[in-house]
């Protein structure tokens, strides 16, 4: 019974374990979101510069519609 309860506890402890590192590795994928979505929003507006429909940014990106024209007009581009 005593093994059971080792087991038992060490089971415990390995959960809480991979519950700390999986925290810490969400956070640090949190951190990388802010960059990758400026350089999205950058790739956007380059694309939109080069010609590329506004519907075509849409369904690579799956960004809305509306989103996209935010990115452009924040960028000073306006269609």
């Amino acid at each position: 019974m005593l093994k059971d309860l080792e087991t038992a506890a060490r089971a415990y402890a390995d959960a809480q374990a991979a519950v700390v590192e999986a925290q810490e590795t969400l956070a640090a994928r949190r951190a990388d979101v802010p960059e990758a979505r400026q350089r999205l929003a950058d790739t956007i507006v380059a694309a939109a510069q080069a010609g590329v429909r506004q519907r075509d940014i849409v369904d690579v990106t799956g960004y809305s519609r509306e989103q996209v024209r935010r990115i452009l007009r924040a960028a000073g581009i306006t269609d």
